[in-house]
């Protein structure tokens, strides 16, 4: 058998030599030098702003205070925006590797660890085995904290339950709302599943859609069962759901495609991840089919796909603010026992985005984060 490579990154530069750091994938080996080299150019940066600003400090008032702004802008730069104790925290996901998703929630997480003083971890395994594996390796470590999604909760119980023994405060991600609470998580930070759902299904409503596609990328994952199921509660047409191997985009493509060719009526096929869209926009284009593509999530290409019109609508969950979310409230709860939520999902989404706010939504896309 093949041994599984679990992907790992640590966002603090120094911890390149820590020997306390989880195992991590060939692809990781040079983030530290990476990390240094970019720590020196952010540096010499610095150090051209500051010369910069004091050539500009005798011009005019708004050039004067561009010049101070960069300048304060270079000196925060890295830098922690508090005194607390370096704590660290731990994320792990459900995350397939490629997926690009999670390159977001990756994103916000590591902008409130830069923020907090936090030292950043983060791991992930699409085997709920593994990612329990993940979170145990965590706690072995001892770390301050732990964020986990729950796309099946089941096989993360034991995990949660000792974390909650080891002292670990958690807060879930993303999927498994339902099972945050009862798992002794802190709070919840995502989309309510079944809520998303429902409002696709208002959506294509409106949009006077009659037989849709509900394509399932990954099976097992709780919360991708309910969104089909929530759209299938409101849409007034007929929806069925389409499983396909998420982890071989060609076959996603030709699965779409081959229903497409032998079912005309479909008119509005709905993807459940951002790079699936894309594949189901080709679908269509080779069935010769004019069904309406629409997604959840977003990301650049999304984006785009809404500006130029070959994509109807997105939802978004804002992925973003779930990563900086769940690492500034496990801050807040180790600095102040601050729980957000009150017992209650803290929600992200859904939003519904189309064309209209696909110009503003393209911009953010390109810099990673929405």
């Amino acid at each position: 058998m093949t041994a599984r490579v679990n992907r790992v990154v640590d966002t603090w530069a120094a911890g390149a030599g820590d020997p306390d750091r989880p195992h991590r994938g060939a692809e990781q080996e040079g983030h530290g030098v990476v990390a240094r080299v970019q720590t020196g150019v952010r540096a010499v940066g610095a150090v051209l702003v500051a010369v910069l600003g004091a050539s500009l400090a005798g011009c005019s008032s708004t050039g004067g205070k561009r010049a101070e702004d960069a300048r304060k802008a270079a000196a925060a730069g890295g830098r922690a925006a508090v005194d607390t104790p370096r704590w660290t925290f731990g994320m792990v996901t459900h995350s397939g590797d490629g997926d690009t998703f999670w390159d977001i929630v990756q994103s916000g997480a590591k902008q409130a660890a830069v923020k907090d003083n936090i030292k950043f971890l983060y791991a992930h395994d699409d085997e709920a085995q593994q990612q329990a594996q993940l979170v145990d390796s965590y706690i072995d470590k001892k770390v301050d904290g732990i964020i986990v999604t729950l796309a099946k909760p089941d096989a993360m119980k034991g995990a949660l339950a000792r974390a909650e023994k080891a002292g670990i405060p958690v807060i879930t991600v993303n999927s498994g709302s339902a099972e945050s609470k009862q798992f002794g998580a802190l709070t919840h930070v995502g989309q309510d599943e079944t809520i998303a759902g429902e409002a696709v299904g208002e959506e294509l409503n409106k949009r006077g859609k009659k037989k849709a596609l509900c394509i399932l990328h990954e099976q097992g994952n709780v919360g991708h069962e309910q969104r089909c199921e929530g759209a299938k509660k409101t849409f007034d047409g007929r929806m069925q759901n389409l499983y396909v191997t998420g982890t071989n985009m060609p076959d996603v493509q030709s699965s779409i495609e081959a229903r497409l060719q032998t079912d005309k009526s479909v008119d509005a096929v709905v993807t459940l991840g951002a790079p699936f869209a894309d594949a189901a926009v080709q679908a269509k284009e080779g069935a010769g089919s004019k069904a309406e593509i629409d997604t959840f999530d977003l990301n650049e290409k999304v984006a785009a796909g809404l500006k130029s019109g070959s994509l109807g609508f997105a939802v978004d969950q804002q992925p973003y603010l779930q990563g900086y979310q769940a690492v500034d409230l496990l801050w807040l709860y180790k600095y102040n026992a601050d729980v957000l939520g009150g017992g209650k999902p803290v929600l992200t989404g859904p939003q519904i985005v189309t064309k209209d706010q696909a110009a503003e939504l393209e911009e953010y896309a390109k810099r990673g984060t929405r």
